[in-house]
């Protein structure tokens, strides 16, 4: 019994060593996005013998699912809907791809008519340059979300003294390809995938101290990977390995010292 008490009493020991996360946090600023490994990664591929003209028109979600609610309809997706957005970032921020707008194509189109309609009386008009075409379109999505592929916990409880741990492991997929604009050939097709991790620990006591007189106290938090910074690890995964595997197939070139 001796024994069990010091190993109950270690598990609420350490469920409750992170303070910092029992504390409700407090009002923040916006702040900035940290990079992740995969993008360090991507950054730190060769450099291109020259940027590569892309464009995206559609990188969705493609799973259809729903975040689970309990009793209630819900109509919140359980992935990002920005999926695009995150894309032309990544590519934006990379050195191999000079990215085309072509999701909001018909606002520019538009803009550039308004140009046009004020400059026809004026003599000194500017001409407007053509706009930039591609030579690669990128396209797939995300095609899967499964949840609870994995779940466990332990936990342990001894004279109203107990902690427990638990946690819970989804996954999602990505494919993404990339199509010759001349030809209609998929050059290059890669895919990837990213566990999301969901964790919760608790502690609690619960014991009678004397006749009527209850003692109680219970502490913990959870912690969740967000969907979003998950999608975006994802798709820079999918971008570095589609310019590796575009270097081995001799598709495009690195630039020579």
């Amino acid at each position: 019994m001796k024994y069990i008490f010091i190993v109950m009493l270690v598990l609420s020991i350490s469920a409750c060593s992170n303070m910092g996360n029992l504390i409700p946090p407090s009002q923040q600023h916006a702040t900035s996005l940290v990079p992740s490994e995969t993008f360090k990664s991507l950054q730190q591929l060769p450099m291109p013998a020259g940027s590569i003209a892309v464009s995206v028109y559609s990188f969705r979600d493609q799973t259809g699912q729903y975040k689970p609610q309990g009793n209630v309809s819900s109509f919140s997706t359980a992935v990002t809907q920005g999926a695009n957005s995150i894309l032309m970032q990544a590519l934006h921020e990379s050195d191999w791809f000079l990215p085309v707008e072509r999701e909001g194509l018909q606002n520019i189109l538009t803009e550039r008519k308004i140009i046009r309609a004020s400059q026809a009386d004026q003599a000194n008009a500017i001409e407007l340059p053509p706009l930039t075409t591609a030579k690669i379109i990128l396209e797939g999505g995300i095609i899967s979300y499964d949840t609870n592929v994995k779940t466990g916990g332990f936990g342990m409880e001894y004279f109203g003294i107990g902690a427990s741990e638990l946690y819970r492991e989804d996954a999602i997929s990505i494919y993404l390809r990339a199509v010759d604009v001349r030809t209609g050939q998929v050059l290059l097709s890669v895919a990837t995938s990213k566990k999301v991790l969901s964790q919760e620990m608790r502690a609690g006591f619960f014991r009678y101290v004397s006749y009527k007189r209850l003692a109680e106290a219970e502490a913990g938090f959870s912690d969740n990977e967000p969907m979003s910074i998950c999608v975006t690890q994802a798709i820079e995964k999918a971008l570095s390995d589609l310019v590796i595997k575009g270097i081995d197939k001799g598709i495009w070139a690195t630039k020579r010292g």
